[in-house]
């Protein structure tokens, strides 16, 4: 991705179970075909493949960086036989209360852009199915195509998101994510960030984030600064 030089701020969105809900279950798929990838590739049990999985999501934000260290796995084949392999069709479909969101916010006033750890190719097949792909600017993704794999919640994939949109301070960069440990690292790098929780999630002990939702829609209330007005001259807000 190719840098942009902006003096605007730009509003990072996650995608996976951000900007379509986790009750589509596609993390569940997801999470099936790691482990059976797991099995089939490391000819270890299931009981195993579950924990191996879960060790190296907890300990490097993917499952597949652990497989690159340790197991030599191509990440291109991984990307193929998991998340390309995906049932989306069907399951992720135009969310036109989400296209209406995105276009209701000011680009005069802030860049859209995401921030995903999935590969390219996924990440424009989501992005396709919602029919949001020509609302943002840009995309950093964990390319997968790399010797060295780079992903969220590491300081060089902020870094890589910073310098690819043409950000140069923090204080420029908005940011909302799913994932509890990439929001608490956004927020200690100094982002305005916003956790994300399902309607039916527990409240964390802690919160991720200055800010914590249940829904896109409240981003209305939180940024009115980056909406556009209503007809009746006031800032459009969430009616939930």
């Amino acid at each position: 991705m190719a840098k942009t030089n902006t003096t605007k701020p730009v509003f990072f969105f996650d995608i996976d179970n951000c900007l379509y809900s986790r009750s589509k279950r596609v993390h569940d798929f997801m999470q099936d075909l790691i482990d059976e990838y797991f099995i089939t590739h490391l000819s270890i049990s299931r009981d195993d493949a579950i924990m191996l999985h879960k060790k190296y999501y907890k300990e490097y934000g993917l499952a597949i960086e652990g497989l690159v260290r340790f197991h030599k796995v191509d990440p291109l084949e991984y990307n193929k036989e998991v998340d390309d392999a995906l049932p989306l069709d069907g399951i992720i479909v135009p969310d036109p209360q989400l296209r209406r969101l995105l276009e209701d916010i000011d680009s005069s006033q802030v860049r859209l852009w995401l921030f995903t750890n999935a590969h390219i190719t996924h990440a424009k097949r989501v992005i396709k199915l919602l029919d949001v792909e020509d609302l943002f600017e840009g995309i950093t993704y964990c390319d997968y195509a790399q010797k060295t794999l780079v992903c969220k919640p590491h300081k060089e994939m902020f870094d890589k998101a910073e310098a690819e949109a043409g950000v140069t301070s923090a204080e420029d960069c908005y940011f909302v994510d799913d994932s509890y440990l990439n929001c608490t690292h956004a927020q200690a790098r100094g982002w305005t960030t916003v956790h994300l929780l399902e309607p039916d999630d527990p409240e964390p002990a802690v919160q991720a984030a200055k800010y914590q939702i249940r829904s896109l829609e409240e981003l209305r209330d939180i940024f009115p600064q980056f909406f556009k007005p209503s007809a009746n001259g006031q800032v459009m807000t969430s009616q939930l």
